[in-house]
C-alpha cells in the first residue's frame, strides 16, 4: 500500500474518531467518495490498526443504527423550512 494511501486512512479513522461524523461527512472533508472511504475503513484500516479499526467500527455501527432518526429530521427540518 503506498504511502499517500496510508495516512489518508489514519487521517480518516482518526477524523471521525474525533467528531463522530458519518462516511458521508468524512467523505465530504477529505474530498474523496464515499466508496473510497468505505473502503478505507473496512478494508485497509484492518490492515494497518486493528485497535483503531476496532474503535472507528463502533462509531460507524452506531451511525448505521440510528440513520434511520437522522433521516427523519432531516424530512422534518425541510418541511419546517418550506
Amino acid at each position: 500500500m503506498l504511502d499517500n494511501i496510508k495516512q489518508r486512512v489514519i487521517n480518516e479513522a482518526n477524523y471521525i474518531i474525533d467528531t463522530k461524523t458519518t462516511i458521508r461527512e468524512t467523505s465530504k472533508y477529505f474530498n474523496v467518495s464515499k466508496s473510497t472511504v468505505h473502503d478505507d475503513l473496512h478494508k485497509r484500516l484492518y490492515a494497518l490498526d486493528s485497535k483503531l479499526y476496532d474503535k472507528v467500527s463502533s462509531i460507524l455501527s452506531y451511525n448505521f443504527k440510528v440513520k434511520h432518526v437522522r433521516g427523519g429530521l432531516a424530512t422534518k427540518l425541510k418541511y419546517i423550512k418550506d
